[in-house]
């Protein structure tokens, strides 16, 4: 996860996130382990599985004689995760790009639930997840989209080309490695997987106020969303994205973004 500091979170962040993410990724997740159809008795790896509500909900499918493992990069949050106390379920500090120490044919599943984004190379990471999965084992993928629109990041691209906030460019750092349906399956089939399905889906986020908006995007980004601009800039420029967005969405603040949902299958 290169092209992101982890360095940037905090302890308000984390419990931000944990909380927030109830109404937001864990029910994107949720639907993303339907289509998994995951079972009783299987063996689960969550990559980048935050403060593990999703890992939690998954442990309660696959009972007793299952087990799920949970990993992020981002100590605050595995030491939230580990609160969920079962006996089947696991947690540690870990990153999608560092899984050699994993044992091949591991795992019956392996998800990645708001996470692909976030990996600059993705085909590397992939084959990994591959040689980790047993014959017949299934990967499941839900992801933001590159297609469409993006109003927030347009907004803030705008707000940040103005004095002061264009004295610190952003460049590729804090920004998401975003992929369409069409190169998210290139890449399952190039890392060795049949593809069981790959489609975008529309899906709609309402929020109480544009600020809300914007801590949701600080604490999902673990704090990259302004994390370049000095910390005494960083109050404005969340004020002024704040307020365009307001501006922007007359009819309410409903935030409308393409998601991709992907199975596939170990051969």
């Amino acid at each position: 996860m290169s092209s992101v500091s982890l360095n940037l979170d905090n302890p308000a962040l984390a419990n931000d996130y944990d909380r927030i993410s109830a109404e937001r990724q864990f029910k994107n997740g949720q639907i993303l382990i339907h289509e998994l159809a995951i079972a009783s008795g299987e063996r689960v790896l969550d990559i980048g599985c935050g403060t593990g509500l999703l890992a939690e909900y998954v442990a309660g499918l696959v009972g007793d004689n299952g087990s799920v493992l949970g990993i992020d990069p981002l100590p605050l949050r595995i030491e939230i995760a580990t609160r969920r106390n079962r006996p089947n379920l696991t947690f540690r500090v870990g990153d999608a790009n560092q899984l050699a120490d994993f044992e091949s044919a591991a795992f019956d599943v392996i998800y990645l639930n708001a996470v692909l984004h976030w990996l600059p190379d993705k085909l590397g990471p992939l084959r990994e997840m591959f040689r980790l999965l047993r014959n017949g084992g299934r990967i499941g993928i839900s992801t933001g989209s590159r297609n469409g629109p993006n109003r927030l990041q347009e907004i803030k691209a705008r707000v940040l080309s103005r004095e002061p906030f264009n004295r610190y460019p952003e460049g590729l750092k804090g920004r998401a490695y975003w992929v369409n349906a069409d190169e998210l399956r290139e890449l399952l089939i190039a890392s060795g997987f049949e593809i069981r399905k790959v489609e975008e889906r529309t899906n709609v986020q309402e929020f109480p106020s544009a600020e809300a908006i914007i801590q949701f995007s600080e604490a999902s980004s673990f704090g990259n969303f302004l994390g370049h601009l000095p910390e005494h800039l960083r109050a404005q420029a969340r004020e002024a994205i704040a307020c365009e967005l307001a501006q922007s969405m007359p009819a309410g603040l409903r935030r409308t973004r393409e998601r991709i949902l992907a199975i596939a299958v170990k051969p």
